[in-house]
């Protein structure tokens, strides 16, 4: 979910051929002419910013919220948004205020005060939902707003906390709007983004139309914009080639993205970011048969992430042997280290000497979106041939679905795909392995516990790489989760549309505004 990262390089755009299109006419004022239209597979489990926690949802809230801070097209630090400035105040690292920008307005055109800062990072620990974003806070004990200054207070020195008030864990909402215990119901929004949402129906379509009034980083959006929501990949791939669509971001089928090449007739293309990870998630909860530590070490060394990456993608992931991504700073290769080549005899050899029966029977959970259902299925295939494993594979449709089963426990072990927050390995580690993980594993060990505060404690990042990399052990040891690949991130845009390029460079920030017609 959300989903990054480190310093990001775009690399790879490619122009098309194609004539003068018909597009180009159009008016380009703020907001004129028709809507550009977005494609994405992606899906938005929550209008609200307090009960989602994935990169579907948080692309939209980019767009019509703003947070304190953000970070801007190819930068690797938060700078201000609806904040004036923000700083950590002394050097413990546990106090951090913010001052509000004085001309900052809800879309209503109601000035935002301290206050609805305050209430907005309040109803999420107090809402605390399962798919919502409070495990992204751990550290936050109380927010207090005074005139215009906003004032965090930490449990402990968290350095990386400034990274999380700059994404869409932290949007602004209308305190007169919201329940403070609850969810908003319904299909409206009232935030104070770069766009305001003109109309929504849920799997199918968001209309936005450009704030005028909006005041940050962002800049006022010279056309509306409409993106369209598919339910897989191949329904994307269709819209494209039925010129349904003028933009197609997350995710073209595999077989598309491997053709991608300077030949291709009015499409532009580009590549950034290779550190969306995708990982296979372990229920240790009593009496699931992954609860034992051999049981996930032996999956750990039958699996062939190479031939996932080839079989099944074609090439356009690379295999991971942590979850720590290459390109982030304490990148390391613990998995690798440990189990350099798939091997059923290591894999035998751990569940004998554990006292384990085969076959293990294990059940996997899988959202059916892009080539999810074939990767399940090499899966499969591959531990099921060592005669050690019996896999059945549990497809679920709808994400929402998908989100509630897997935190309930349904699934002895689930694939899910990771769009980090920021760019630092924290958030690569602490929201998936660390205590009240979003994963909903049942894991938890004092000693990464530990190991992730203390890296947390360092204003200076790189001071805590070995501490990464001792953290980075531990989990491969025990292996809550098992890393499979990672991937670059892909956009596609036809040559009437300029921008496309600033649209995602890995930090999580969908920059609709951007876009335009030529």
């Amino acid at each position: 979910m959300r989903s990054v990262r480190s310093k990001v390089i775009a690399a790879g755009l490619v122009l098309g051929v194609a004539g003068v299109a018909t597009w180009q006419l159009l008016p380009q004022a703020a907001g004129g002419g028709e809507p550009i239209r977005v494609g994405t597979s992606d899906v938005v489990s929550s209008l609200d910013p307090a009960g989602a926690y994935d990169a579907g949802s948080w692309a939209l809230f980019s767009n019509v919220y703003q947070s304190l801070l953000t970070i801007k097209p190819g930068a690797d630090t938060p700078v201000p948004d609806a904040a004036s400035a923000c700083n950590f105040v002394g050097d413990k690292l546990t106090t951090y205020q913010c001052e509000l920008r004085s001309d900052v307005k809800f879309s209503s055109g109601r000035v935002i005060t301290a206050e609805d800062v305050k209430f907005s990072f309040d109803r999420i620990k107090a809402i605390n939902s399962d798919q919502g974003p409070a495990p992204l806070f751990n550290t936050l004990e109380s927010v207090k707003a005074e005139g215009r200054t906003v004032t965090f207070s930490l449990s402990a020195g968290d350095a990386t906390f400034p990274f999380k008030i700059a994404t869409g864990a932290a949007s602004i909402v209308d305190k007169d709007k919201y329940p403070a215990k609850a969810l908003r119901e319904g299909e409206k929004v009232d935030g104070s983004g770069p766009f305001t949402l003109d109309g929504y129906t849920a799997g199918a379509s968001a209309e936005l139309k450009p704030n005028t009034s909006y005041k940050g980083q962002g800049k006022i959006s010279k056309s509306p914009v409409t993106v369209k929501y598919f339910k897989d990949s191949a329904q994307l791939e269709q819209a494209w080639t039925d010129h349904g669509i003028e933009v197609a971001h997350r995710d073209m089928p595999p077989a598309v993205l491997a053709d991608l090449n300077p030949g291709l007739e009015d499409t532009r293309y580009q590549a950034s970011g290779g550190t969306e990870i995708r990982s296979m998630v372990f229920n240790l909860r009593p009496g699931s048969p992954v609860a034992q530590p051999a049981v996930r070490q032996a999956v750990a060394a039958v699996v062939d992430r190479a031939k996932v990456a080839t079989e099944v993608y074609k090439g356009t992931v690379t295999p991971l042997y942590s979850l720590v991504p290459a390109g982030i700073a304490a990148h390391s290769t613990p998995f690798f280290d440990a189990w350099p080549s798939p091997n059923g005899l290591t894999a035998k050899k751990l569940l004998k000497d554990a006292g384990v029966t085969t076959p293990v029977a294990i059940t996997l959970g899988v959202n059916v979106r892009g080539s999810s259902v074939a990767e399940a299925e090499e899966l499969k295939a591959q531990l099921e041939s060592t005669g050690l494993f019996a896999l059945t594979i549990k497809p679920v449709e709808k994400w929402s679905d998908f989100q509630k089963a897997y935190a309930a426990g349904e699934f002895d072990a689930y694939t899910i795909g990771w769009i980090a927050d920021f760019p630092d390995a924290d958030n690569f580690l602490a929201p998936l392995v660390g205590a009240d993980n979003s994963m909903n594993s049942g894991y938890s060990d004092k000693a990464v516990d530990a190991l992730i505060t203390r890296t947390q404690s360092f204003s200076d990042r790189g001071a805590a790489a070995n501490d990464f990399r001792d953290l980075q052990k531990l989990v491969a040891q025990q292996v809550p989760m098992l890393p499979i690949w990672q991937k670059k991130d892909y956009v596609m845009s036809r040559e009437a549309v300029a921008g496309a390029q600033y649209l995602s460079d890995g930090t999580g920030v969908w920059r609709l505004w951007e876009l335009s017609w030529l």
